[in-house]
């Protein structure tokens, strides 16, 4: 959960005008002075030692000070980066109750905001809460505009404001679709959550619960990967999503057996051929519409556009370094970027927030790269629609 709550206009300090304020990375030998700092300026949410250490060595973040003449501490904002994606966030700004009001709040922010256009990022979100008024006044003088509301967000049970600011260009009307987000329960269930997440959004009275997500695997799953429990067919989805009461459309640049380039052990190949076969059979006996061709990326934004809300098979290559066949949700999209709901979440540390997994910018270019899974550049799109 973000901190970014602190920065509060006063009257600046006469004995701190005059500073000169630097703008650095931290480093470890400020972890005293930034736990201090994070002490004086919030009563709760409060980062702790290993999370200052982890934002200063991480690769994914960048954890920047501000410094006066005599390299006091007088703030710090943490800057999170989401590999693989367009998007950056901005999750702590704190300011020394001292050194408020001199302006020091919004240098930290510019220097967020060129940090994450050198490391290639187009848009910079962040939350705060909606009692900070100064806070919110800042923001909005500094171009960040309100796209959420969360109720009793901080740990205060106050609720927050989420804002977003877009660098490097001047975007056109962004174009999305409220839907619910929800994380897979399991390393293996990315296409029953993603199609979970599609029923929550297109059939009012779908319930999405854990045992429905298993269920769903249990109907379309491939059996064997190349390791571990299968993942979800693009057939198998398609018909569990049918059986749900969807209309489903099923794009696929290739006809032959999916999933078994990467697999040595011959049962393994054999079962999962004869699961796609299982499934092209279920499709043709349902009239499924199965087109063995690649969905071009303006047809897949038509049919958003009309209604339909697309799952998408990625290849996580680009943002963890594992080629792994993961699927999810189109939320939208503008000029230069694809927005997704990624269903993959995991709670090991406060370097990533459910947040973060919701309506990700991923430029266009790089959407279509990730869109083609191993040696075959397997592409499978599920077009789903109430």
């Amino acid at each position: 959960m973000s901190s970014n709550r602190s920065i509060t206009t006063t009257d600046p300090a006469s004995d701190l005008a005059s500073l000169n304020i630097d703008i650095r990375p931290a480093t470890m030998d400020d972890l005293k002075a930034l736990l201090a700092l994070e002490e004086s300026a919030f009563s709760g949410d409060r980062l702790n030692r290993r999370s200052f250490r982890r934002a200063i060595s991480s690769t994914g973040s960048s954890l920047l000070v501000a410094v006066g003449n005599e390299q006091n501490l007088l703030g710090y904002a943490l800057l999170h980066l989401r590999q693989g994606t367009r998007l950056a966030r901005l999750y702590s700004l704190a300011v020394s109750p001292k050194a408020r009001g001199l302006g020091i709040g919004k240098q930290l922010i510019q220097a967020c905001e060129h940090k994450a256009i050198k490391k290639g990022k187009n848009l910079l979100r962040l939350e705060v809460s909606d009692v900070n008024k100064s806070a919110i006044a800042l923001y909005q003088a500094m171009g960040y505009r309100e796209f959420g509301h969360y109720d009793a967000y901080y740990e205060d049970q106050t609720d927050a404001i989420r804002m977003q600011k877009t660098l490097r260009y001047l975007s056109s009307e962004q174009t999305s679709r409220p839907l619910p987000w929800l994380a897979q329960g399991t390393p293996f269930t990315c296409g029953p959550a993603s199609l979970q997440m599609v029923l929550s959004a297109l059939s009012p009275d779908y319930q999405a619960t854990p045992n429905d997500e298993l269920e769903i695997w249990r109907e379309a799953t491939t059996i064997f990967m190349t390791s571990g429990h299968g993942g979800c067919h693009p057939m198998g989805l398609a018909l569990a999503a049918q059986k749900r009461g969807l209309t489903a459309e099923i794009w696929l640049s290739e006809q032959a057996p999916l999933f078994v380039a990467g697999v040595r052990d011959e049962l393994k190949k054999e079962v999962i051929t004869r699961v796609h076969e299982s499934f092209s059979e279920q499709c043709a006996t349902a009239k499924l519409a199965v087109h063995y061709s690649v969905m071009p990326l303006e047809q897949l934004i038509r049919a958003f556009e009309s209604g339909a809300l697309p799952i998408i098979l990625i290849s996580t290559y680009r943002m963890d370094g594992k080629k792994a066949p993961h699927w999810v949700v189109m939320s939208g999209y503008d000029e230069h970027c694809i927005l997704v709901h990624d269903p993959d979440y995991e709670a090991k540390d406060d370097t990533q927030n459910p947040l973060d997994c919701q309506f990700v910018p991923i430029a266009r270019n790089e959407f279509e790269k990730m869109s083609r899974f191993g040696q075959s550049r397997l592409q499978a799109t599920v077009v789903l629609s109430f």
